[in-house]
């Protein structure tokens, strides 16, 4: 391996509080229609000057303060800063931005200007979603003009390079050219080297039992004597692959409900090609987990099936419960619904980016080319969280000379995927445009789907940080479902919420008992206790009491679904 260079080793954690499957739903500025909310705010500061002169001039006189408070400041006047920084600005932690004038001028009249950029978009008189998209590529120009980004105006890159002789800037150099010629001119957010699917990541051991255009069908050995007589099936997203469920070893929900006794199951679908751009949301659903109900009650003869589904997969997984017991199968018992919306009237800050206008050219553009790809999708979260995700890595890859993280969150996110054009299509139009499945008339395969037809217990996990699936939000799930509901809200973010496994910074929060959950959010969250650990162990306490007595374990495969090889199976590698 080669020598690392002294990464932070928060770095990956703080990235990946901001990552998310839904982060690739979005492909580029230009299709979301960024360029033209700035030209529209542009349109209105002409038409009506008044709050932009005012901007203006109070810049120009903050302008011309800041050498006067810089020097007063440095010679220890009882001066205020003209924009008082934000002090969790990380970018701005070393001592030198309040102790070199030169410096603290600088990030004044930094400061000032960004205030500037900020009330010329907020007084323009847009509609809200061009006012939120203009405001999120006015946040992007603003990180990417801070000083810490130049090595000259950074203090931290200056120290390093005194301190390394100039190697680091050697080393940023060398990282630039390489992220130039091999990474699309974007520098690097997780060094990939150490991890190796199926050795250090989807590492618990399972066998290949079934496969079809569309999926493969892991089942996990036993690793306890006993087991619950309910096999459990884990419904991954669509977007990225399905081993978020199956991190790594230690922090594998997989890993845990198998050491916990549980006969599991987990779709792997496959990456997407142009040649399944007609892939429907009806293929999803009886291709994927209703066809992998059929292979699991033929591998262990049990009637029913609990389900785990996780954001997209999660949202397919209640879709398959309700369009089965419509038609009179009750097979599935238990679900678990992690960070997953179901009601996308309130969708959070994605729902930016799918009004009516955007999705038309989303489906434009898929239309000429089959799928969305993964590479170029990503690349739209990340301007939205820019400086987690760009501009850190600019600083520490390409001026401190240091290699980018091993994460393995971070690695699992790099493993991107595309989208097959139908699906994503159908997707985005019925369920975040027109909201159809918490209205009750979402058609799949012949049938509308109502989800108050889930009558059987149901576990909703959701994430006091996600900003792509907000907890209240999620929330809603607890009354479009018939069933008993238990309701948790976990630390963490998107994906650090649900990659959760116990320690000492975990907690979550439940209302004691098994009280009926209210209407409100608001009102749940006032009556719930706070409590260390992590919801992976309330919920093993939960699943305990839902799945059935202790059993031996079945056998993996059977006469008519063999063992076909080795886990993670070669849809993952694809």
């Amino acid at each position: 391996m080669a020598e690392r260079s002294g990464s932070s080793p928060d770095t990956g954690e703080r990235a990946a509080g901001v990552l998310a499957p839904e982060s690739v739903l979005f492909e580029d500025l230009d299709v979301v229609g960024f360029g033209d909310a700035v030209a529209q705010v542009l349109r209105a500061g002409a038409t009506r000057p008044a709050a932009p002169a005012r901007a203006a001039l109070r810049l120009a006189a903050d302008l011309a303060r800041v050498p006067l408070v810089a020097a007063g400041h440095w010679l220890g006047a009882d001066v205020r800063p003209l924009v008082p920084p934000d002090p969790k600005d990380r970018r701005f932690a070393d001592p030198a931005w309040d102790g070199n004038p030169v410096l603290y001028g600088l990030r004044q009249g930094y400061l000032a200007a960004a205030r500037f950029a900020r009330e010329v978009v907020a007084a323009a008189d847009v509609d809200p979603g061009t006012a939120l998209k203009a405001s999120m590529v006015t946040e992007l120009l603003i990180d990417a003009l801070a000083p810490t980004n130049l090595a000259l105006t950074n203090p931290a890159v200056l120290k390093r390079a005194f301190d390394t002789g100039g190697a680091s800037l050697a080393r940023g150099a060398r990282n630039f050219l390489d992220d130039l010629v091999h990474n699309g001119g974007r520098p690097r957010q997780v060094d990939t080297r150490p991890f190796q699917v199926g050795r250090d990541l989807a590492a618990t051991p399972a066998k290949v039992v079934y496969r079809n255009e569309l999926m493969e069908l892991l089942q996990y050995e036993p690793q306890t004597e006993r087991v619950r007589a309910n096999p459990m099936l884990c419904s991954p997203p669509w977007i990225n692959k399905y081993y978020v469920m199956d991190l790594a070893p230690g922090r594998s929900f997989v890993e845990w409900a198998v050491k916990h006794g549980r006969t599991v199951f987990a779709i792997s679908y496959r990456n997407p090609t142009a040649a399944m751009s007609g892939t429907t949301m009806d293929d999803y659903v009886v291709n994927g987990p209703a066809t992998a109900l059929d292979v699991i009650q033929d591998i262990t003869g049990a009637d029913t099936i609990d389900i785990v589904g996780l954001c997209l997969g999660g949202a397919l997984t209640a879709i398959t419960d309700a369009w089965l017991r419509q038609a009179g199968d009750d097979r599935i018992g238990t679900l678990t619904l992690l960070n997953t919306l179901l009601d996308y009237a309130e969708p959070g800050p994605l729902g930016t980016f799918t009004d009516r206008r955007t999705v038309d050219r989303i489906e434009r553009k898929m239309r000429r080319e089959g799928v969305l790809e993964g590479a170029s999708m990503a690349g739209t979260f990340d301007v939205l969280r820019a400086n987690d995700l760009i501009f850190n890595y600019v600083v520490s890859n390409w001026l401190m000379g240091q290699d980018p993280p091993a994460f393995d969150i971070l690695a699992w996110n790099a493993d991107s995927t595309r989208m097959p054009a139908a699906m994503h299509s159908f997707y985005l139009r019925n369920l975040y445009v027109e909201n159809k499945l918490a209205a009750g008339t979402l058609e799949i395969a012949g049938k509308v789907v109502d989800l108050g037809a889930i009558k059987a217990p149901t576990y909703v996990v959701a994430a006091i940080n996600d900003h792509i699936v907000p907890w209240q939000s999620s929330y809603r799930t607890t009354g479009l479902v018939s069933g008993p509901v238990r309701f948790v809200l976990s630390s963490g973010g998107h994906i650090a919420g649900i990659v959760n496994p116990p320690g000492p910074k975990a907690w979550y929060e439940a209302a004691p008992g098994d009280a009926t959950p209210p209407a409100d959010a608001a009102a749940w969250r006032a009556g719930a206790e706070r409590r260390t650990g992590s919801w992976w162990e309330d919920w093993s306490r939960w699943s305990d009491e839902h799945s059935g007595p202790e059993q031996d374990p079945p056998r993996i495969g059977s006469d008519r679904y063999p063992v076909l090889g080795d886990g993670p199976g070669d849809y993952v590698l694809g």
